[in-house]
């Protein structure tokens, strides 16, 4: 499956049928291939939830570091699930933290990270993730919130829907709390930070070695240890 989904659109995910079956909620989504998704949309989830998409292979030992040390000072629970684990959650998988679905995650991440291509995995992300009740995929909430298509997006809306990840299903990028458009600010200032993201074979080994060097200073500061538990 895993391998028909490098060139297959995925039709259905899990957490679509589960919505649909458990609270009766329609599945409105229309796939898009990424060329016709802004490039506002695709920085900003990078912004506000993969700094080192392009770097990383999947995981992303740093920030587990960071959420691990927060968590241990007592502070507000901080994830650190890349675009590539949420993919994989998302098209594979049921919402839950058990260890096995936990595993399974991991195991499916390894996967997608070894047989896709970055660009085919920020295109399934933005395609099928939660963006609201019943919608899925930046299309349709472009359409649903804003009345355009996602190609048109710009900067402010494609900040607004990132803002609203966490709790899609109780957030309206359309009608913004306070607290949303502090959120939507901050990832609109660091889209610039990350510009037209790139998929090229020369952009992506940059920020390989990018991510490669930040780590081996990282470890260095742990004493040789990738994690410091």
């Amino acid at each position: 499956m895993t391998l028909c989904y490098r060139w297959i659109n995925p039709p259905v995910t899990p957490l679509m049928l589960i919505r649909a079956i458990k609270d009766g909620e329609s599945i409105r989504k229309d796939w898009v291939p990424i060329e016709d998704i802004s490039y506002y949309m695709i920085s900003a989830a990078i912004a506000s939830e993969d700094n080192n998409f392009l770097g990383h292979k999947g995981f992303d030992f740093g920030a587990i570091q960071k959420a691990v040390d927060l968590n241990k000072k007592g502070k507000r629970k901080r994830g650190a699930s890349t675009i590539s684990q949420q993919t994989a959650k998302n098209v594979f998988l049921w919402p839950g933290r058990s260890w096995i679905r936990k595993g399974l995650e991991v195991y499916f991440t390894f996967l997608i990270e070894t047989f896709w291509p970055k660009d085919r995995i920020m295109e399934v992300y933005l395609n099928v993730i939660e963006m609201g009740p019943g919608i899925y995929g930046s299309e349709a909430a472009a359409q649903h919130y804003f009345h355009i298509p996602a190609t048109k997006l710009t900067k402010r809306q494609a900040s607004l829907i990132t803002a609203c990840y966490p709790n899609p299903r109780k957030r309206n990028p359309a009608k913004p709390t306070s607290y949303i458009n502090q959120r939507a600010y901050q990832i609109a200032a660091l889209i610039p930070k990350f510009g037209k993201i790139k998929f090229d074979k020369e952009s992506i080994q940059k920020a390989k070695e990018r991510y490669k060097k930040r780590e081996e200073k990282r470890i260095k500061k742990n004493d040789g240890k990738v994690l410091a538990l």
